[in-house]
């Protein structure tokens, strides 16, 4: 990542964020979320007052690699001492070769198409690394959709979040799940967890989200923030696979986050190979039975487009629909004008070579001159033939003028006589 400076567009700085810009942030956060809900407000706050505690940890965390380094990374526009606006974003895969547009916050009497783009370009030109950028937001966002629009991004896919009630999770976990080759996770199994990711996305979200083997291991510094992140959160994360033993891959694979004081809901990741959707309802009812152990609460999982037998099973149970957001993705290569390639099946050669226009229409087989050299040694092959013979021998050639010849000898008993 670049060195970051100030830029100063039309009396706009940009820079990065600032403990006193944490009044603002929350100010934002609720102005944002306030038109949502009333549990979307209150977690904007709780994510606010995290940050005002933590922020001296993050920045200084910020300065040397870790898996926490880029947890700050936020810029915001200002002109003299107001803030404009604020854009958060972090890297999406450990390669860092695809970021991820967290949020984009901005006040509501500026231009927010002027304001949010030049916001974006910064962080376009700022993080080089960066191939592909990603985001997601809620389709019924006009404006923020049509900001992203106009900065390039595009659809990538859809995603629907679901909320499992806890009545329903009771019943569900009184069905006994078909799994007997479920396995826990570990770092060695991260290749057979990059094979399961690979084949339950289409080609183009795979080459955009651009994971790797590494991105399903955990490190030393990571399983400690983890595990300091669980403590100070009351909440416990268990997650486990399904292996196929005639194929030696995995089939199948749940994350559940839990949360053990029962105020919030838990978190659900589900990934099935499309060839083994009948594994829906049993991991459904395994992550059900799971959270039986710990306070009531609801269930909420994210499901794509690209998954249909999720989405189908998961409204056949009765799941509510909470959020439908959509995917969009930008990449940095921009399109090099090339000039109009000719193809050479378009050339049509009589145009070309006006001089050197076939006389007849050609014969397959060979060229002219080869038959005739051909012909000619068969000649001369003949008569070699011919002279080795004794003259005897040597038949005369058929012709009108040797049968009259022939004609006009008299026989030999004729001489005889």
């Amino acid at each position: 990542m670049t060195s970051l400076l100030s830029q100063n567009i039309n009396n706009i700085v940009i820079r990065p964020v600032q403990y006193r810009d944490l009044d603002d942030i929350e100010r934002l956060s609720q102005e944002s979320f306030a038109a949502q809900n009333l549990s979307s407000e209150h977690f904007a706050t709780q994510q606010a007052e995290k940050l005002r505690r933590n922020f001296g940890l993050l920045k200084f965390l910020s300065w040397f690699p870790n898996p926490l380094q880029h947890r700050l990374c936020a810029y915001v526009a200002e002109q003299g001492r107001t803030m404009l606006g604020i854009v958060q974003i972090s890297p999406f895969n450990k390669t860092r070769s695809t970021w991820r547009v967290d949020r984009v916050m901005l006040e509501k009497s500026v231009n927010k198409q002027t304001i949010g783009s030049q916001l974006l370009r910064y962080c376009f030109e700022s993080i080089l690394e960066a191939r592909t950028w990603i985001l997601e937001a809620n389709i019924n966002d006009k404006e923020g959709l049509a900001l992203y629009r106009q900065n390039g991004f595009q659809r990538l896919a859809e995603m629907t979040y679901w909320e499992v009630e806890p009545e329903l999770l009771a019943s569900l976990a009184q069905a006994e799940p078909d799994l007997p080759n479920l396995l826990p996770v570990s770092n060695a199994d991260a290749q057979l967890l990059y094979q399961l990711d690979t084949a339950s996305m289409p080609p183009l979200v795979r080459q955009v989200f651009d994971r790797q083997t590494h991105d399903f291991k955990t490190g030393l510094i990571g399983a400690l923030a983890d595990a300091v992140k669980q403590w100070l959160t009351k909440s416990e994360i268990v997650s486990g696979y399904v292996f196929e033993p005639q194929r030696k891959a995995a089939i199948g694979y749940f994350q559940l986050r839990i949360d053990r004081k029962g105020e919030a809901a838990h978190l659900a990741t589900l990934t099935v190979h499309p060839a083994y959707t009948w594994l829906y309802p049993e991991l459904l009812s395994q992550m059900a039975r799971i959270t039986q152990d710990f306070p009531c609460s609801s269930l909420k999982v994210a499901s794509a487009d690209y998954q249909p037998e999720g989405e189908e099973y998961l409204e056949q149970i009765g799941a509510s629909r909470i959020e439908h957001t959509l995917i969009m993705s930008r990449s940095v290569w921009h399109k090099v004008r090339e000039s109009k390639f000719v193809s050479l099946e378009g050339i049509q050669l009589p145009e070309m070579l006006q001089g050197l226009q076939p006389a007849r229409k050609p014969i397959p087989g060979g060229m002219l001159w080869k038959q005739e050299k051909k012909l000619e040694m068969l000649e001369r092959a003949k008569l070699n033939q011919l002279n080795k013979l004794p003259k005897d021998n040597i038949a005369l050639p058929y012709t009108k003028s040797n049968v009259e010849e022939n004609n006009q000898l008299p026989s030999t008993d004729t001489q005889e006589s």
